[in-house]
């Protein structure tokens, strides 16, 4: 038996094999980490450019915010987000990571809902649930339709309009489920703020 020529035989198939692996590895990379990256941002970027780029709100030539991430409003004439355990920091996205029973979760809400109920001007007993609590991410765009409503009086005393005008611009920006059947009824916060301003406010200040 030809020994060397065995050896020779057993060394090219390892080399095959070599090859082989070697060529398919940078196959998978130059798809999965060069061609289809590419062409996602591409579809992307052409079939939804808005949502591709943050989906950015503008107000005269300056983005004031995202539709998708949640900010602090101070001010009476606006909405107000729900609570956020990540102080509305897109790079701290966290809830509280407390448990429904912890001590110091329930401390939490009884303080916020003593707030809120204070500045609403209704009792905290019937405040909903989504302005007391955080949401998951901590930057939550969106309250439901009767977090946003609890807050009419207060805007439109803030704002010196109506009552009715406030809540027609909330009911005109209630977002029914996904689908018609994935998730619920809810307001964008933000887009909500920047149309009350639009429509309420005095001339000088628009």
């Amino acid at each position: 038996m030809n020994t060397s020529t065995t050896g020779s035989a057993v060394l090219d198939d390892r080399g095959g094999s070599v090859r082989g692996m070697v060529v398919y590895a940078l196959l998978v990379i130059a798809i999965c980490g060069l061609l289809y990256p590419a062409l996602a941002t591409l579809i992307g970027g052409t079939l939804f450019p808005g949502q591709a780029n943050g989906s950015l709100l503008e107000r005269d030539g300056r983005v004031i915010g995202s539709s998708l991430v949640a900010q602090p409003f101070v001010s009476d004439r606006y909405l107000k987000p729900r609570p956020s355990a990540a102080g509305y920091d897109v790079f701290a996205l966290a809830g509280s990571n407390l448990a429904p029973g912890n001590p110091a979760l329930r401390e939490r809400i009884a303080a916020t809902s003593a707030e809120v109920a204070a500045r609403e001007g209704i009792a905290a007993e019937i405040l909903p649930l989504d302005l007391v609590t955080a949401s998951g991410s901590g930057i939550d765009p969106h309250v439901s339709p009767d977090a946003a409503f609890v807050q009419v009086a207060r805007i439109a005393r803030a704002r010196g309009t109506s009552e009715a005008a406030v809540r027609e611009v909330i009911q005109a920006h209630v977002l029914p489920p996904t689908f018609g059947v994935l998730g619920q009824p809810r307001v964008n916060v933000l887009e909500t703020n920047l149309a009350l301003d639009e429509r309420t406010a005095p001339s000088s200040q628009r």
